[in-house]
């Protein structure tokens, strides 16, 4: 009969401990022999000590050895143990912030008749949601909430990301936040003073952003915009929105927005960086309503050529080092060695740490970027 791992492994760990203890006992009896030697230690008694030694340091690797291997199986099989309650925790923690949002929406639909919402002051500029460009039915437009709650992160911690576009918007007036979600930015924006409003397509988002007591409606993004006066705006900032949307329709969007903001006024387009592979193939594909990714430069090129300027694409959200390529540091005795192994190995070391440098810079930069610029 076959032995499992546990049993193997502790039938090895239970030989090492026999031969470590032996191994010691052996040595203890050499230095034992030599400290009792009335007439002092001898070449004799030094061959004696070192025979002695070297089985005991022999028996202390392999020792030590099964010892980690023993912990080692003994952290895997708690894991393993542990991974049903895990995965249960994580299902809990997704279908109560769902239900959460989905009571939130029905408390708030039970009394619209009876409590007053925060209005646009261009509400008549909403058009109807067959207008909208998502396709996602109203019922379920909670859902889409409880995802951003649990990947994009609660809205104090975006808040607290998307302050770092206040200097841009310091001193404006009728900023409008297109897409503004659960009303992160727009509530940044009240605490700095700047007189703001929000539009987004998703009515769970707007909701929110009106439990926040924000000025937001329900409206889609280019039919809200072409119905404004030129040059009635302060500002515009869309973060997380532009890869929700097709190529024609963003390129209009950019347009009616050079359109109806005043000169010098500047506009902010934050979304995933592409170029970054890691980012592409985490924070994009996972989200379902994405359309289609924009490359920086593109976002770079479509604001210029819609009449921007000064236009300047900032980076966010680095990824941490601990998740990048690693690269390998050589001892300086290896590197200057004429040795033929030490050159070598010199060689796949500079060799390897060039292909990490490339990997990084492809795959491990920044998780976002915005293009900001300013109306001419």
């Amino acid at each position: 009969m076959s032995l499992t791992d546990p049993e193997r492994l502790e039938r090895e760990r239970a030989e090492a401990d026999r031969r470590y203890n032996d191994a010691l006992t052996a040595f203890d009896r050499a230095v034992q022999s030599v400290a009792d030697s009335a007439a002092g230690a001898t070449r004799d008694d030094a061959g004696r000590l070192a025979g002695a030694l070297i089985p005991f340091l022999q028996q202390i690797t392999a020792f030590v050895e099964t010892k980690d291997r023993q912990l080692a199986a003994d952290v895997a099989r708690r894991i393993d143990a542990l991974a049903p309650s895990l995965e249960a925790v994580g299902e809990l923690r997704t279908q109560v912030g769902v239900l959460q949002r989905a009571l939130e929406t029905l408390k708030r639909a039970a009394t619209t008749d009876h409590t007053p919402r925060v209005q646009s002051s261009l509400a008549s500029a909403q058009p109807s949601t067959t207008d909208r460009p998502s396709s996602a039915r109203a019922d379920d437009e909670y859902k889409y909430v409880g995802f951003e709650d649990q990947f994009r992160g609660t809205d104090q911690a975006v808040e607290e990301r998307v302050r770092v576009y206040l200097p841009t918007f310091e001193g404006r007036s009728d900023v409008l936040d297109i897409g503004c979600g659960r009303g992160e930015l727009l509530s940044a924006l009240r605490d700095a003073g700047v007189s703001a409003r929000g539009i987004d397509a998703n009515s769970a988002m707007v909701d929110v952003a009106r439990g926040r007591g924000l000025d937001a409606c329900q409206a889609d993004a280019l039919a809200y915009v072409s119905a404004l006066p030129d040059g009635s705006l302060g500002g515009i900032a869309a973060t997380q929105v532009i890869e929700h949307l097709e190529p024609s329709y963003l390129m209009r969007l950019l347009d009616q927005a050079a359109r109806t903001l005043r000169p010098g006024a500047p506009i902010v387009l934050e979304t995933i960086n592409p170029a970054c592979w890691l980012a592409f193939f985490s924070s994009y594909i996972r989200d379902l309503t994405h359309v289609r990714p924009v490359h920086p430069e593109t976002v770079q090129y479509l604001l210029r050529a819609g009449g921007f300027e000064r236009v300047t694409i900032r980076y966010s959200a680095p990824v941490p080092d601990h998740m990048k390529m690693k690269t390998i540091d050589l001892p300086a005795d290896v590197l200057g060695s004429s040795d033929v192994t030490a050159v070598a190995l010199a060689q796949v070391a500079h060799t390897v740490n060039a292909n990490a440098v490339i990997l990084n810079n492809l795959m491990f930069t920044h998780l976002d970027y915005a293009a900001v610029g300013y109306r001419s």
